[in-house]
């Protein structure tokens, strides 16, 4: 499709397109910017969830879904990884300040849902929709991680949650020309709480990343392959897509059943 006739995406959009399309879901892109092991590139996060919205809403278009993707917000929540170099962090009220800005004006300008898409496993907008269904009552809010939309070991198999195989396999596909030989690659082995309620899962604390990886990876990247990460990109795509369908076509009250 010529990047004219991408009116779903803001940044390419133009006054005209935008002026003439009565847009019902806004999907708002959020990523981060950090190291991610020695072979991928720090905006790794950014790469996939962009190109994950963009496709996304390029299909849902087509099936007559007036979705617009907003840009992505490239920093996120680093708040465990303060001593890597140049991991850049935001705290969660600025996301929350930067989100009610951006909410005062789709709700100036008649968006009735939006899709916080994340794209980073450090941040969590829970409590934040919580604040702006209270401040914006006539949006209706959800939060989407792409990454959890399928199981990842349909695809990978042993997908690590951080530079390993599944993120390795993404940017393989999506941007080849910024993935360093696998050869440079550190192992991303990494460690795990050793207290019995972690390992259990029902106590939570962030990850100090400096003791739980040396290469800042977790995961092994070493089995990866662009064609796993087309596939899986194609599977998380599909389903994102067809969610937002659904909610475009789906009044505010008219959501449950």
């Amino acid at each position: 499709m010529n990047k004219l006739d991408q009116p779903y995406i803001l940044a390419e959009a133009n006054w005209k397109t935008v002026k003439d399309n009565d847009y019902q879901v806004a999907v708002i892109p959020f990523g981060a910017c950090e190291a991610h092991n020695y072979h991928l590139p720090y905006a790794t996060d950014n790469y996939q969830v962009e190109y994950v919205a963009n496709n996304a809403g390029a299909q849902a278009w087509e099936k007559g879904a007036k979705v617009v993707i907003l840009p992505c917000i490239p920093f996120g929540i680093n708040t465990g990884q303060m001593d890597v170099k140049f991991c850049m962090n935001i705290l969660p009220s600025t996301q929350l300040a930067i989100l009610k800005d951006l909410f005062q004006v789709l709700a100036n300008h008649g968006i009735k849902k939006v899709v916080l898409l994340n794209g980073h496993g450090g941040n969590n907008f829970k409590n934040i929709i919580r604040e702006l269904s209270y401040a914006f009552p006539q949006i209706f809010t959800c939060w989407v991680n792409w990454y959890a939309m399928v199981d990842w070991h349909q695809y990978f198999d042993e997908p690590g949650d951080h530079a390993g195989e599944m993120e390795t396999s993404a940017i393989m596909h999506i941007r080849p020309d910024l993935v360093r030989p696998l050869s440079e690659a550190g192992s991303g082995a990494a460690k795990s709480f050793k207290l019995s309620g972690f390992k259990e899962g029902w106590a939570t604390s962030q990850r100090e990343w400096t003791q739980v990886t040396e290469d800042t990876g977790v995961g092994n990247p070493a089995m990866a392959t662009p064609e796993k990460g087309e596939k899986y990109l194609e599977d998380c795509i599909m389903k994102l897509s067809i969610f937002l369908e659904e909610l475009s076509s789906t009044s505010n009250d008219a959501l449950y059943e």
